[in-house]
């Protein structure tokens, strides 16, 4: 059974840097996608950012190009989101996804093991 545990949130001032780490286990032989995604009080969950298996595919929210990036250790089954020049809109709980696939996804739906969520909180 795939677990993700999330760390790395808090709070921080506009324009500052956050780095959110994501520790996955219990992968199993095969192709994993991990990926990123936040939800704010009374908002959908929106994608973030995501990355196949081989670091080779990466995919970004509009929202959140050119200022954060992610990548991935296979060594470490981990995942990371540099998150910089951070926005109070910003905030949210961000949450980790696995999903067995070669592809990458941006829809929610299409991932089926989640996180526990970490709060990133940007003040103005």
């Amino acid at each position: 059974q795939v677990q993700l545990v999330e760390s790395g949130g808090g709070l921080v001032q506009a324009g500052g840097s956050l780095r959110l780490s994501c520790a996955a286990s219990g992968l199993t032989a095969g192709w994993y996608v991990l990926g990123w995604f936040r939800q704010a009080p009374g908002k959908e969950r929106e994608f973030v950012a995501a990355v196949s298996w081989s670091g080779g595919s990466l995919r970004y929210g509009d929202s959140v190009k050119g200022r954060f990036t992610i990548s991935r250790d296979n060594a470490k089954n981990t995942v990371y989101l540099q998150m910089n020049s951070l926005k109070p809109e910003d905030t949210a709980v961000y949450y980790c996804a696995a999903d067995k696939t070669p592809i990458v996804f941006t829809s929610k739906y299409e991932y089926d093991t989640w996180g526990q969520g970490t709060q990133v909180t940007v003040s103005s």
